[in-house]
């Protein structure tokens, strides 16, 4: 099946990858960090505030491409240290409403940059 990659305008600009591709009715989304649309880090050292730009980000994408962050059926979520698991929960529940979709939670060394404390891929399925 061919895809397209889809060029948005609501998020952050990319080097080197794209934000999402979309296939058929549904779209994979790349790995969101708390950059926001000018590509300046949203909060440093804050994990909620970096939560809240990582769900804006794919609220973002999402409505772009036509959908809402409800069209989200897998999502894999990655955090630099346990202890912002309950700051990550709390975001989420913001943006997400129960149930959730299933999620890979995985506590990791590092992200990409060190001042990264979050980063969550989705694949939604478009109506």
């Amino acid at each position: 099946m061919a895809h397209e990659i889809l060029e948005l305008k609501s998020v952050h600009p990319t080097t080197g990858y794209s934000h999402a591709a979309k296939a058929g009715n549904t779209l994979y989304i790349a790995g969101q960090i708390a950059n926001g649309i000018d590509g300046n880090l949203v909060g440093p050292g804050d994990i909620e505030s970096q939560a809240r730009q990582v769900f804006t980000n794919l609220k973002n994408i999402l409505e772009e491409a036509g959908g809402n962050l409800s069209h989200i059926v897998k999502m894999t979520t990655f955090l630099t240290h346990f202890d912002f698991i309950k700051g990550y929960r709390k975001v989420r529940s913001e943006y997400l409403t129960e149930p959730c979709p299933p999620n890979t939670l995985l506590i990791i060394e590092s992200l990409a940059l060190p001042e990264f404390m979050i980063e969550v891929e989705a694949i939604a399925v478009l109506d």
